[in-house]
């Protein structure tokens, strides 16, 4: 038997990649967080980032990073569990769990280990884990590696998620998992009715608030904005977008905790965040939990934007939020519209395949509260000019 002609495999999938449109690269920027990002020599407006309270590089937030090494160091050196701990983590999660209005709270790296953290521990083969379809790829691959039963249920479709509940009514335990703000779409989760839909089946709810954390319900998420924090069993949220620092969090009851504690392999086996972040996620908690001014006034604006983005014929879909997806269709035309708002100035992503569906390539404008009038100005007028530009033919 031949061997496998691994550069003849990788050259093929590669080529294949330019050719759909798929091709990737990271983007030459530098302080790719801040309010305007240096792209090759030109100075762009940005809205590719999730910073969205404008919060990362406050000077409360650096300060408390800064503290906190010369307290600490620069690493904890371990897994929580061995010798990585150290006073400001058991800080942060008390005050994450009062935040949430929870009875205790676990800090993890990133979204992306606390969802997997979250299957490992609570999912197994004999759990059916019911997911929205376009939750988060972090939801999936937990489930995945969880080696559940997943259950998929058409975006949004409260009946389908009833029929699949009641189609694995025998499974000996359920978990139904959504994203609260779906981070391509801008749109939110039909939460009352999922959490009575599980109540009803026995099934534990698991939500995750990475891009409502900061923004939603008091800063609190679309749990607390609802009135259901107690009827959700799991929050998951993120430090490292609205509250501009780093790693993530799991809140709920002391024995779901306790689960992810004793259970969670991204927890367990991984060495515990730096100093330096923890220090600045209290800060960035503090400030968030103290007023929403910044957050009201980026809704907003998010409001009025896809006001102006409709009367110029562009589709936004079931956008509620700050993040307001331009959906134009094809990659190329994704591409070309992405370059054509550099030129003017603006730097948007264009959002691909596997991110989103096929055939709903877009612009994705991650709105922030940092951005002043004449930036909206800004906006406004090149998103003007790319539709005189796509009327007239000229993104093909």
């Amino acid at each position: 038997m031949s061997a496998f002609d691994w550069n003849q495999h990788m050259a093929a999938r590669l080529a294949e990649a330019r050719t759909r449109g798929l091709w990737r690269e990271i983007p030459p920027v530098d302080r790719g967080a801040d309010r305007t990002v240096l792209w090759q020599g030109r100075r762009l407006l940005n809205l590719a980032s999730n910073n969205y309270l404008g919060l990362a590089g406050r000077g409360e937030l650096r300060a408390a990073a800064v503290r906190a090494v010369e307290e600490y160091g620069t690493t904890a050196g371990a897994s929580r569990l061995v010798t990585g701990n150290f006073a400001l983590c058991d800080e942060l999660e008390r005050l994450t769990a009062g935040f949430k209005g929870q009875q205790a709270a676990l800090l993890l790296g990133s979204g992306y280990a606390a969802n997997l953290c979250v299957m490992a521990a609570l999912a197994d083969r004999h759990t059916v884990v019911f997911s929205d379809r376009l939750n988060h790829a972090s939801i999936v691959d937990g489930i995945a590696l969880a080696r559940a039963v997943h259950a998929r249920y058409r975006h949004g479709d409260m009946e389908h998620l009833a029929e699949l509940l009641a189609r694995h009514g025998d499974a000996p335990r359920k978990i139904v998992v959504t994203d609260t703000v779906f981070s391509m779409d801008g749109d939110v989760a039909d939460l009352a009715r999922i959490v009575e839909l599980a109540q009803e089946h026995g099934a534990l709810t698991v939500v995750d608030e990475a891009h409502a954390t900061g923004v939603l319900g008091e800063g609190r998420g679309l749990a607390h904005e609802l009135g259901l924090s107690d009827a959700v069993d799991v929050h998951m949220g993120t430090f490292s977008k609205a509250l501009g620092s780093h790693g993530a969090y799991v809140a709920g009851r002391e024995d779901v905790v306790a689960m992810l504690r004793n259970f969670g392999r991204p927890f367990i086996f991984s060495t515990a965040l730096p100093p330096a972040v923890v220090g600045a996620s209290l800060a960035a908690l503090r400030l968030v939990a103290a007023g929403g001014a910044k957050a009201r006034r980026l809704l907003d604006s998010a409001a009025d934007l896809r006001h102006h983005l409709a009367a110029l014929g562009f589709s936004t879909g079931r956008s509620v939020t700050q993040i307001i997806p331009v959906i134009l269709g094809d990659n190329a035309t994704a591409l070309a519209a992405r370059d054509f708002l550099m030129e003017r100035g603006v730097l948007v992503p264009a959002i691909r395949p596997p991110s989103v569906p096929e055939g709903t390539a877009r612009l994705r404008v991650s709105l922030r509260a940092d951005l002043t009038e004449a930036d909206m100005e800004r906006v406004h007028t090149a998103f003007e000019e790319l539709a005189v530009a796509r009327s007239r033919g000229g993104l093909a």
